[in-house]
């Protein structure tokens, strides 16, 4: 397979007028190309899109990106970085293949233990200083009147460590649905599962659907539709979306007829698997003659990857980022037989070129923005990648105790939701079936029980004999704050456990360590949780600081025996006593192993923590 369009169906939300029978869901592959138009000039741009049109006119299929670094062609006031490359390519195709080849994973056997692979390994991106200095650049010039949006991006280096295909399919299923291709050039592979539609142009009438204002997802349903409604209700979110709603209404109506252009849905809030995103319907129904080119004229590139007024926009924005962006926030998307056409916005989407990739982030920056938020959001924004770059399984550990199982409901109720997080196929009945038969074959001693539940939905266990809990154990403090704690693998356990196993003990002396986050707040340890006696109570850090909710934690919250409270590391001197508690072990007392460092009396300095 040298290429692959999933495009969602395009409906508008409350359907104004009757949406072009084009407007459905599209799913074909193709192989090798018949033809391939393309070009690395800017002068050649719009004649190969010329030529995409005549293709599809005669009954052909093209199938392609337009790299960002296109617009000039189109407009010579928009400023880009120099880059390599073909700035447009498209390959031409009598028609699809009978069927998708398959990109899945294959799936496990029910015999054999889940093998976490890891997919792709990536690089630090921006620092948090050069991201601050940007935003402030960027305020300074809407307090000067030069803009009122900006979108920043930044762009971080990986490398490749299976076919690219797997990767695809791995990203269409932690980004399910919207707006994904897969595009095969021979030189390089574009992985996109972009949620965006830049526009669907099908019978003379054009929808855009511009997205701007993103929040995060919770597992909780209330909490989840807390945060809807606040992204719903941010006067900033709204004003960001609909600064672009009218850039791009204006760019509309440059091949418009005229008072066509409408807008349908403002600011409506629809969820992805790990954000929720701000999106808007422009329509516009094109004059007569308008062809493929002009309609990427008018809009290229799409107003919420620049920002406004688009010009001065993208001069900052080439003054601020240092590398071209490529085709991520360009377009990729399928020219039908009778030149119908669909492309996304490429966000979320990744550039493979041999032993190397190129993925990018932004968000769109206003007057309102601030730094620690928008950073936020771009962790958020990642998420998917997280999820794509590396394989796992949920995991639950349980003891089993003369072939019983301890706690084994709450065990499963924390598995099934995180099943349902992360969109892993559950059955309680065959997870019944497999502890059963596991009860049947260690029916005495001490047990400490792996379950784990692959991305197939297969459950695997493994028993290992659990050696006699010490009475005291010793714990230390890791030396600097874990930054993932307000990742969905701190949330849920999972084997995709690397952020903890950078902080994990390295000598037998030492039991485990106790973490604290960014703000300077103490959330857990890496293999449990913890309970301090402070002030005259039994308390445990309160799950908001970020930490994995464990089954004996949840078990002695309920009994009484502890409560939540924030715990800061300055807090930790004037602790009683500690213990560390999980469900496996249960309550085992502990002390530090040595003495708490300077940081600890003097105290944490709130605010943002990044390595240099």
């Amino acid at each position: 397979m040298r290429a692959l369009i999933d495009f969602a169906a395009i409906a508008a939300p409350t359907q104004p007028k009757a949406m072009p029978s084009g407007s459905g869901a599209l799913r074909v592959a193709f192989g090798e190309p018949v033809e391939v138009l393309a070009t690395d000039t800017l002068d050649q741009v719009k004649a190969v899109l010329q030529a995409v049109e005549e293709r599809a006119l005669r009954g052909q299929w093209c199938v392609g990106y337009v790299r960002y670094e296109a617009a000039p062609a189109f407009d010579h006031a928009l400023a880009v970085h120099a880059t390599t490359g073909p700035l447009v390519w498209f390959g031409v195709h009598d028609a699809p293949l009978p069927q998708e080849p398959s990109g899945d994973v294959v799936a496990s056997s029910p015999e054999a233990a889940p093998t976490d692979v890891c997919r792709a390994t990536w690089h630090n991106g921006m620092t948090r200083a050069t991201f601050d200095a940007a935003m402030a650049r960027l305020h300074q010039a809407i307090a000067d009147g030069e803009i009122y949006q900006a979108n920043f991006t930044t762009r971080t280096a990986g490398q490749l460590q299976v076919p690219p295909l797997e990767l695809f399919a791995a990203m269409r299923q932690a980004q399910p649905g919207g707006f994904a291709a897969y595009i095969d050039t021979g030189e390089e592979q574009v992985l996109s599962v972009s949620p965006e539609l830049f526009f669907d142009w099908h019978d003379g009438h054009l929808i855009t659907r511009p997205m701007k204002g993103t929040a995060p997802r919770d597992d909780d349903q209330e909490a989840d539709a807390a945060l809807a409604q606040a992204l719903r209700t941010s006067p900033k979110e709204r004003a960001e979306n609909v600064m672009i709603v009218d850039l791009i209404r204006n760019d509309l109506s440059r091949i418009a007829q005229p008072f066509s252009v409408t807008v349908d849905g403002l600011c409506r809030v629809q969820a992805l698997t790990t954000v929720w995103q701000m999106v808007s319907d422009v329509h516009a129904d094109t004059r007569p003659g308008t062809r493929l080119v002009d309609v990427f004229g008018a809009l290229f590139p799409c107003g919420s990857v620049t920002g406004a007024p688009k010009v001065q926009a993208m001069r900052l924005i080439r003054e601020l980022e240092d590398t071209p962006r490529g085709v991520y926030c360009g377009a990729v998307g399928v020219v039908r037989p009778g030149g119908s056409a669909t492309f996304n916005v490429p966000i979320r989407t990744v550039e493979a070129q041999p032993g190397t990739l190129q993925a990018g982030t932004g968000s769109g920056i206003t007057a309102d923005a601030q730094a620690a938020s928008e950073w936020q959001e771009w962790r958020h924004k990642q998420t998917f990648l997280q999820r794509a770059s590396q394989s796992f399984s949920i995991l639950e550990t349980l003891a089993m105790q003369g072939g019983v199982l301890q706690r084994c409901d709450a065990h499963l109720a924390r598995m099934k939701a995180s099943a349902a997080h992360f969109g892993y196929a559950w059955s309680p009945a065959a997870a019944h079936d497999t502890l059963k038969a596991l009860c049947h074959q260690h029916p005495q001693g001490n047990w400490r029980i792996r379950l784990l539940l692959d991305a197939n939905g297969t459950l695997h266990t493994q028993a290992y004999a659990l050696a006699p809990t010490p009475a005291t154990v010793h714990l230390q403090l890791a030396p600097s704050p874990l930054l993932e704690t307000d990742s969905e693998f701190v949330r849920h356990k999972t084997t995709h456990r690397a952020h903890y196993e950078r902080l994990a003990p390295t000598t037998a002396e030492v039991f485990d360590t106790v973490l604290w986050n960014a703000h300077g707040e103490v959330t857990e340890c890496t293999r449990g949780n913890l309970a301090l006696l402070l002030d005259g109570r039994w308390i445990t850090p309160d799950a908001r600081c970020g930490l994995l909710a464990g089954v004996g934690r949840a078990h002695w919250l309920a009994q009484g025996r502890l409560q939540e409270a924030v715990v800061r590391l300055e807090d930790l001197p004037r602790v009683q006593a500690m213990a560390f508690i999980n469900s496996l072990r249960g309550w085992v007392e502990a002390t530090w192993h040595t003495p708490l460092p300077a940081v600890c009396a003097a105290g944490w300095s709130p605010g943002h923590y990044s390595p240099a």
